[in-house]
């Protein structure tokens, strides 16, 4: 699928760079690289498109449809926002420690290309509105968190103005649940022989 590939070809050539063997992070271009990396990867990769790519699935959950399926993503999520937390805190204190000043127009055409890469993800899962959620609230939720990702990075906002389409998602990113996961019953489900063909 051109949309998915496109996302994981993005994220590959983001990341490519830093996983090489020989890089020295006393070097400091190394240095600078792989912090624009760590950017990505917590920032947009687990910060907006994780974040964003569960919202349809939670759209149906919160009519009743798929709930077990949304609460398996809601411990999912949890696990991503902390993910993403923890390593804009590194990139924070790294930037902080060696100094960094890093290019925005280098961070600018990052968020964009992610944000182009969404786009085109949105228009091919929402092709058709799914009971009320579009590929147009998607396309503009995506740019809110990239926003509030950014003042977190304390980075300038990619995109002037954006707003939040999907107030009730922080919600789920906000899942208090002290059960025991793998102790629960399935109760949502009915059988396949009781269905209702």
């Amino acid at each position: 699928m051109p949309a998915i590939y496109r996302k994981i070809k993005l994220a590959n050539t983001r990341l490519d760079s830093v996983m090489r063997s020989d890089i020295n992070l006393h070097n400091r271009d190394d240095l600078e690289q792989f912090v624009m990396a760590y950017i990505f990867f917590a920032g947009i990769f687990e910060g907006c498109w994780f974040y964003n790519g569960f919202s349809p699935i939670f759209a149906l959950q919160r009519r009743g449809l798929m709930k077990g399926t949304g609460e398996q993503l809601q411990y999912i999520m949890r696990d991503e926002v902390m993910h993403c937390a923890f390593g804009i805190r590194v990139v924070n204190q790294i930037v902080k420690e060696e100094n960094l000043t890093l290019d925005p127009k280098a961070i600018q055409a990052m968020f964009e290309e992610a944000d182009a890469a969404e786009q085109m993800y949105a228009d091919y899962i929402l092709q058709d509105p799914i009971l009320g959620y579009s590929a147009e609230e998607h396309k503009e939720q995506f740019r809110f968190i990239a926003n509030r990702r950014a003042k977190q990075l304390k980075l300038t906002v990619p995109f002037a103005n954006a707003k939040s389409t999907l107030p009730w998602l922080d919600e789920q990113a906000n899942m208090r649940k002290e059960k025991n996961f793998f102790e629960t019953r399935v109760t949502e489900y009915q059988t396949g022989s009781s269905l209702n063909w």
